[in-house]
């Protein structure tokens, strides 16, 4: 009888259920009324008694292992169902609502993916910039308006560290590193010391590019401008260059595009002219190449500038600055389709 208890007793170790059907069929096998276990204390009567102690202690063994045995696979098909079948009864009834992007990072992705189809690749570079990346080496004069402490924010009073007030800063860190061709967009956040209102802020957001190679002219400017134009406002869309005067290039302009409200006929969007202006844009100044170490005399190039709000405005009809900071859940709902 030992030795079936010890059979019994190296089955029941090495026992194995794949699911909750097998291992009952298992605990019948071994622990029900008609099961081996059961068996055996029938059986323990006719052992002889100077025996009984022996036997019986391998026959408590036996039993005790099998329902650890049984108990512990148990267990395990108990964490196995509540992992597949958990229900969190803390969660709200109503189904969990899909977010979405910020208006501001859909129609930045926008710009950069138009910009992306014409070789442009991104570049980044620090929000705390230094005096020379943001006025000095952009042929800025010393007392440049722009310098005052009405439209810059200073570090610590230190007039040569500044938040950038524009992404043109990370145009002069890559010319610095790399040699013509350069062809890069420069998205990011820009600051300046101003009222906020519907229609300005301290903080907002910029797209620059900038094309460097020999032989660029105002003609690649103008047709890059108009893809652009068409792609992010349609095709019906026409552009409008006006003249105009930035310090880092020359010639420099300001272009319209045609109002995408009134299609140019005159609304009051547009203040009934047709045309609503978007970007900056012109011809790298050539002290600016110099000052970057490119050889003015050799290389070419035109540098562009706009606002990711003022595109934004004009796409969704966002008539207030303010909202695309404060995370209003009612404005941004809007905004699920555009994903």
């Amino acid at each position: 009888m030992i030795n079936r208890i010890k059979e019994l007793l190296q089955e029941v170790q090495e026992m194995k259920a794949a699911n909750a059907e097998e291992l009952e069929a298992l605990r019948i096998k071994y622990l029900s009324k008609k099961g081996e276990i059961s068996s055996l204390m029938n059986d323990f009567r006719n052992v002889a008694a100077d025996q009984k102690r022996e036997v019986g202690k391998f026959l408590n063994e036996l039993k005790e292992t099998t329902q650890n045995r049984i108990n512990e696979l148990k267990e395990g098909f108990a964490n196995e169902q509540v992992s597949q079948d958990d229900i969190d009864l803390t969660r709200t009834a109503y189904p969990v609502e899909l977010g979405t992007r910020h208006p501001l990072s859909i129609v930045r992705k926008e710009i950069c993916d138009i910009f992306g189809r014409l070789g442009f690749s991104i570049a980044e570079g620090p929000e705390i910039e230094d005096d020379w990346h943001v006025f000095s080496a952009l042929n800025f004069a010393e007392d440049h308006p722009a310098r005052d402490m009405q439209d810059t924010f200073f570090i610590q009073h230190n007039p040569d560290v500044v938040l950038r007030t524009h992404t043109s800063s990370v145009q002069v860190r890559v010319m610095e590193k790399q040699q013509p061709p350069i062809r890069i967009i420069c998205p990011g956040r820009v600051y300046r010391n101003e009222a906020i209102s519907y229609r300005a802020h301290c903080f907002f957001h910029q797209v620059e590019a900038l094309y460097i190679d020999k032989d660029v002219s105002f003609a690649d400017l103008k047709q890059a401008l108009l893809f652009f134009a068409k792609e992010m406002f349609g095709a019906e869309t026409k552009i409008h260059l006006r003249p105009s005067y930035f310090p880092f290039t020359e010639p420099s302009a300001e272009m319209d595009i045609s109002c995408n409200l009134c299609g140019g006929k005159g609304c009051p969007f547009c203040k009934y002219t047709g045309w609503v202006e978007i970007l900056g844009c012109g011809m790298v100044h050539p002290n600016v190449l110099d000052n970057c170490g490119i050889d003015s005399n050799i290389y070419s190039g035109y540098a562009l500038g706009m606002g990711i709000e003022r595109i934004t405005n004009l796409k969704y009809q966002v008539k207030d600055l303010r909202l695309f900071s404060e995370n209003d859940i009612r404005f941004l709902k809007q905004f699920e389709s555009a994903n």
